[in-house]
């Protein structure tokens, strides 16, 4: 294959790349979108096989060992991980991505002929300058990552451990790895290469172990920049256009998604990386126990008013995740149309623990697209509904973000529920959120909590329904 025909297919697959993220910005177009990338995917590794053949039958038996063992793996892991688990999944996968990165850039050192960056016996200095980042950057995506997986999967405390100095220990590291990195491109030496892989490890991990569990949606999109700069940076040294194309689309989307979920949070980028809020008390009934007291109801109160209510709002967050409430909530919200009650869904863009998770599970319980409300468009409609039923989130509608200037929640937009005639709040106890805060929604006079776990309390409205 020539070299410019592999070019215009590295371009089509580039092309279906941008489609696909094109098709995932909205629900209705998600499947076509996850089809344009398969697609994409697909041709982009026939065409370096086609165009840069294994040499001899033990390589080709290496490569298709290698395609049956990750794809084998990738479709058991697809169908056994619930959807309640994808925001811990989508970080083990970003960790690879850093992990291939790093083994890209140490095959390129080893065997620099094979892709042709060799010059008078010595490696491109620009090469090694493209290796020397990506794998940088591969490296402190792979420890980050598991970290943040660790985190979200509860092998790891979601508080945020500040460490003794850390700042200053970074910044050390930090410098430590500009230097290596121009030494590097002036030696070539190996040695010095896999001094930057061990400092770079080090720094990932340093660098999300303080962040707690609040900011954990900044950090999964974070990452997920990182995994594509490292691979554009690997791109750039093996000179593969489709590795460019699609590092430079997934690091400047999770670029621009970092973005805008630090403005939902109304924080700061540098103010996450450098050591977040957070703790892990939205993951039981940790934290205080608040003495004053509250209105709690059961689950035949809850139907009762649900069912005479006219307009009702639904705030699902990392509460129904956990216990995985959302096909239930589904048959709830159906019988309540069916008694001529108006229901539609409040989503906050840092609901759950990434981006995106709690559309994800309304999706899966197969909850109509059009029901479906981002924070902005749906939150002038609080005074107007008869009742809010909060599921399981808690700091995002927490008041003290518009109140409480000590909050460390202070100023990050949130759902309006307080001003609803009812408030329906669903806890299992009250144990303050991952941002430690107490929810004074929790002690408003038109707020009845209802204690327990969220699929088991819903269930039981539907049987009093």
């Amino acid at each position: 294959m020539s070299q410019n025909v592999s070019a215009l297919l590295y371009i089509v697959s580039g092309v279906l790349f941008i489609m696909a993220l094109r098709g995932l910005s909205h629900p209705t177009t998600s499947r076509q979108g996850n089809l344009y990338g398969m697609i994409g995917m697909g041709l982009a590794v026939l065409t370096t096989l086609v165009g840069h053949p294994p040499a001899g039958v033990g390589a080709w038996a290496l490569i298709i060992l290698g395609l049956a063992i990750g794809g084998g793996a990738g479709a058991v892991i697809a169908k056994r991980v619930p959807m309640t688990a994808m925001p811990q999944l989508v970080a083990a996968f970003h960790s690879l991505v850093g992990l291939a990165a790093v083994a890209g850039a140490a095959a390129t050192l080893y065997a620099p002929q094979a892709v042709g960056i060799l010059e008078n016996g010595h490696i491109h200095k620009e090469s090694l300058f493209e290796m020397a980042l990506g794998v940088a950057i591969g490296a402190i995506t792979f420890t980050g990552s598991v970290i943040a997986f660790a985190k979200l999967d509860g092998r790891m405390s979601g508080k945020p451990i500040m460490l003794p100095q850390r700042h200053a220990i970074n910044i050390a590291l930090g410098i430590a790895l500009v230097v290596l990195i121009a030494i590097f491109i002036g030696t070539e030496s190996k040695a010095i290469f896999w001094l930057i892989v061990l400092l770079s490890f080090a720094l990932g991990g340093l660098l999300i172990i303080p962040i707690g569990g609040a900011d954990m949606p900044v950090v999964v999109s974070m990452l997920n920049s990182y995994s594509g700069w490292a691979a554009a940076g690997i791109g750039f040294t093996l000179g593969n256009l489709a590795l460019i194309i699609t590092g430079a689309l997934v690091g400047s989307s999770g670029a621009i998604l970092s973005y805008i979920m630090c403005k939902a949070m109304n924080r700061s980028f540098f103010s996450v990386i450098l050591g977040g809020f957070g703790g892990d008390a939205a993951a039981g009934p940790a934290g205080a126990v608040e003495t004053r007291p509250v209105k709690q109801g059961s689950a035949d109160d809850a139907a009762y008013i649900m069912k005479n209510a006219e307009r009702v709002i639904i705030v699902p967050g990392y509460g129904m995740a956990v216990a995985q409430a959302q096909h239930s909530l589904r048959e709830m919200v159906d019988m309540l149309k069916k008694e001529g009650v108006d229901v539609k869904y409040a989503i906050h863009p840092v609901a759950g623990r990434m981006p995106g998770h709690m559309n994800v599970l309304l999706a899966e319980a197969n909850v109509p697209y059009d029901e479906v409300f981002e924070l902005e468009d749906i939150n002038g409609e609080f005074p107007q509904a008869d009742v809010a039923f909060v599921i399981g989130a808690n700091d995002v509608t927490n008041p003290a973000a518009k109140t409480d200037k000590a909050s460390p929640i202070y100023g990050m937009p949130i759902l309006d529920v307080e001003k609803a005639k009812t408030v329906l709040f669903i806890k299992r106890g009250m144990g303050s959120g991952y941002a430690g805060v107490e929810n004074e929604v929790f002690f408003r006079d038109n707020t009845m909590m209802l204690f327990g776990d969220a699929k088991k309390v819903v269930d039981s409205i539907l049987k009093n329904l």
